[in-house]
């Protein structure tokens, strides 16, 4: 999740599975969650690289654990600096909901990719409700909302709250790629 004002890059939120591969860049515990191998050097270059550009990149401060990938899975939350060895991370923390909440209520313009947890599951759909209710808080006192990507737009859809973005695209990558000012197939296309 990405949070712009004031025409720049303010902060870029990390949550769901890829914060687990920005706690193992940072050598902290991560249990048995999601891991990209490959790309740990690069969750470390890349805060780094926000750091210079003066854009605070935000990790989870505590985590939702379960023993086993399942909906009535045994659960728990932690602080990230206690992950448990044998378990596996399902979503972002109370507190750390409280913390995103509170920046995007103050930002204007957000754009949003990714759920924050495995919001299929009642259990661990906490977090990424959430960020959705705030968003669409902020859409309505004014600020411009971007929501890219299939979960996240299934998310808000399951909400019932699809109807109070700025704008939903099913393409996350795309989206992304598009903000990269990225030539894009399907517009190029639309342009010829």
């Amino acid at each position: 999740m990405i949070h712009f004002m004031m025409g720049k890059c303010d902060n870029i939120l990390i949550g769901g599975g890829m914060m687990y591969t920005f706690y193992k860049a940072k050598g902290l515990e991560i249990g048995r969650s999601l891991l990209e191998e490959s790309r740990i050097e690069m969750a470390s270059e890349l805060v780094e690289y926000s750091k210079s550009l003066k854009t605070k990149s935000l990790l989870p401060i505590d985590t939702v654990v379960a023993e086993t990938f399942y909906e009535k899975s045994p659960y728990k939350i932690v602080d990230v600096e206690n992950m448990p060895p044998d378990m596996l991370g399902m979503d972002i923390g109370p507190k750390t909901i409280e913390m995103y909440c509170d920046i995007i209520d103050k930002s204007e313009t957000i754009l949003w990719n990714g759920p924050m947890g495995v919001f299929e599951m009642d259990n661990f759909a906490k977090g990424t409700n959430a960020i959705a209710r705030a968003m669409a808080r902020a859409t309505g006192r004014g600020a411009t909302t971007i929501v890219g990507g299939g979960d996240s737009s299934a998310a808000i859809i399951k909400l019932g709250i699809a109807d109070q973005y700025s704008h939903i695209s099913t393409g996350g990558g795309s989206s992304l790629e598009f903000l990269e000012g990225k030539e894009l197939p399907g517009i190029k296309a639309l342009e010829s």
